[in-house]
């Protein structure tokens, strides 16, 4: 279960129906207006009422899941996450609360987790919130919409966002003053190589900076670095993991997993952002 956590700072969930702080009852969490939701066994919390959903299992799909997992696993994007983490070294209150926004199964949270903070993550997709709690048992975990996050006001020291949508109003709300908000988004030439064998002009990604009002722009990295593959079940994950895989015919398919080696780049811009104090 979860280690013990007296000496950090603990963010508080919010009931997703009415606002309220929620408070641990042995195992559910209760408002003062009786609205409940149960921990799970795996120690995730669901707050995505039936009725805020858009679909009967909102989020990624199973397939789509296990193939991140198998990529993420074999640690072609560990560069990103040193990235990450020597900014939150640099920058961050050691002691602060970190929180995930599109945590998935919990590849990035759980390298954030130190003996020093408390680390939360957020999905919609309750699937992939299972696998996370399961694996990562010393984070938190919840099922919940980044449209309506379940915190209340000024939790966080350190909240990150790797591809998610950039939610300004819920992001600046939950972080604290003087807190961090780092984004990371493909750069130029992210999976250039693997766009180009699907598409016939391949356009480079938009790295235009989104404005985030509120906050101060504090520091911004490129990283690009080439990830070389020697087997094609790899390739095959990491194409699964793209909004482009449903635009890739069986031939190509076919031409991948004869593949015995392939190398495209891995090309992010990692933006960090301070709220006022």
């Amino acid at each position: 279960m979860h280690t013990d956590i007296s000496t950090k700072e603990i963010a508080q969930y919010r009931c997703p129906l009415c606002q309220q702080a929620l408070s641990l009852n042995e195992k559910s969490y209760r408002c003062e207006n009786n609205h409940s939701f149960d921990r799970a066994k795996q120690g995730y919390v669901n707050l995505l009422p039936v009725q805020f959903k858009h679909s009967k299992e909102p989020g990624d799909n199973k397939a789509m899941v296990q193939a991140r997992r198998a990529f993420l696993d074999k640690g072609y994007y560990q560069p990103l996450v040193d990235s990450m983490l020597a900014l939150y070294q640099k920058y961050s209150d050691k002691n602060a609360a970190i929180f995930d926004a599109g945590c998935g199964e919990g590849f990035y949270t759980h390298q954030h987790k130190t003996e020093h903070n408390s680390v939360y993550g957020v999905d919609i997709a309750k699937e992939t919130i299972k696998i996370a709690a399961k694996r990562y048992q010393d984070c938190f975990f919840s099922v919940a919409t980044l449209s309506d996050l379940p915190y209340v006001n000024e939790q966080f020291g350190w909240v990150y966002s790797v591809y998610a949508p950039i939610l300004e109003n819920e992001f600046t709300r939950i972080l604290q003053k003087s807190g961090y908000f780092l984004t990371v988004t493909p750069a130029d030439n992210h999976l250039f190589e693997l766009k180009s064998m699907i598409y016939r002009q391949a356009n480079k990604h938009d790295t235009s900076k989104q404005v985030i009002e509120k906050l101060i722009l504090v520091e911004e990295q490129r990283l690009n670095y080439p990830m070389n593959f020697s087997d094609s079940n790899d390739l095959l994950n990491l194409l699964a993991m793209t909004p482009f895989a449903f635009k890739a015919s069986d031939e190509l398919i076919t031409q991948l997993k004869q593949q015995k080696q392939f190398s495209c780049q891995a090309d992010f811009v990692l933006r960090l952002y301070q709220k006022a104090h």
